[in-house]
């Protein structure tokens, strides 16, 4: 699983980096990816980077300021001209739908695939995505309008499966087997049931990628990142400028590196830098959070995090 950073500049682009896009790149068995965010000229920035306009399944906007949304019909537009074909869910605030279908209508523009749209609700945090492998659950942040942040949850599952161990306790070879491998328990024609964990090394634990759209500190963030493997982070200034920061709903470097640090986050990333800021400053803004939380880089245009599968837990209490 993998992060790609397709612009990491706040409000508007300059020659080093595009506005606010991200795309999460499900794992090896999986065959689409996730659109976070779309700033005008994403699907340009898509080119650069090993990913098919094509097999985008679905979008998850922040928020409705226009370095966040302005390209997200071009690109939606352009994914039938690629050849996409199968549905698009599209989550957002409320007024997405209506910015979408208003551009659509009023260019003609008709799409070769179903556009499904989940507008969110301002709640405490709520669940807007369930696909048995995949869960995704959003939160309201502090920001000058409505804003999101996603925590994208994988379900854990059970170690490699102990073959000979199955085999002793009466499971044959075949489908009993796969059910095993992906977690179910099964019942054998004896009656004897047979769990996952009796006969799989440990679990292996589901990963957790935390993508926050513009916001000052708040409790939501703590809660949406709260032992991520990666938490994203928002970073439009430098330490010190706090008070601007919070002025326009944003925060600094350090105020970024103490939510990754509060929430017990294993790795963070941050972007959304200023243009006041070249890309030959950013070193300076990773030491800044690097003082406060360690394990932090400052991304780039087209650069990516991968979030590796951890090992099983032998010590795991169960699924």
């Amino acid at each position: 699983m993998k992060v790609w950073f397709l612009g990491t500049g706040a409000g508007r682009p300059n020659k080093q980096r595009n506005v606010t896009s991200m795309a999460l790149q499900l794992p090896d068995s999986e065959s689409g990816w996730w659109l976070f965010d779309c700033g005008e000229a994403t699907q340009h920035q898509l080119m650069h980077v090993p990913l098919k306009l094509s097999k985008l399944e679905r979008v998850f906007v922040t928020h409705m300021h226009g370095d966040h949304v302005y390209g997200l019909p071009g690109l939606l537009s352009s994914r039938s001209f690629a050849g996409g074909i199968t549905p698009v869910t599209l989550y957002g605030p409320a007024g997405i739908k209506s910015y979408v279908e208003t551009v659509f209508a009023l260019t003609g523009t008709m799409l070769d695939y179903d556009l499904t749209f989940h507008e969110l609700e301002e709640e405490e945090l709520s669940t807007v995505y369930d696909g048995g492998r995949f869960s995704v659950s959003a939160g309201p942040l502090v920001h000058r309008v409505p804003c999101f942040g996603y925590r994208i949850a994988e379900r854990s599952t059970p170690g490699p499966l102990l073959a000979d161990k199955a085999k002793s306790l009466g499971v044959k070879a075949g489908p009993l087997f796969g059910k095993l491998k992906s977690g179910e328990t099964v019942t054998l024609e004896d009656g004897t049931v047979i769990r996952p964990e009796d006969v799989t090394d440990g679990v292996i634990r589901g990963r957790v990628v935390t993508l926050l759209g513009d916001t000052s500190p708040c409790d939501m963030s703590l809660t949406l990142a709260k032992e991520a493997d990666l938490l994203v982070h928002e970073a439009t200034f430098a330490a010190g400028l706090e008070e601007k920061a919070h002025e326009f709903g944003h925060s600094t470097t350090v105020e970024a590196a103490r939510t990754a640090l509060a929430a017990g986050a294993k790795g963070l990333a941050m972007t959304h830098f200023s243009g006041r800021y070249s890309n030959e400053e950013l070193a300076k803004l990773a030491a800044e959070a690097a003082a406060v939380f360690p394990n932090v880089i400052a991304a780039t245009d087209f650069s990516s995090v991968e979030i590796s599968r951890p090992l099983p837990d032998r010590e795991g209490s169960g699924l």
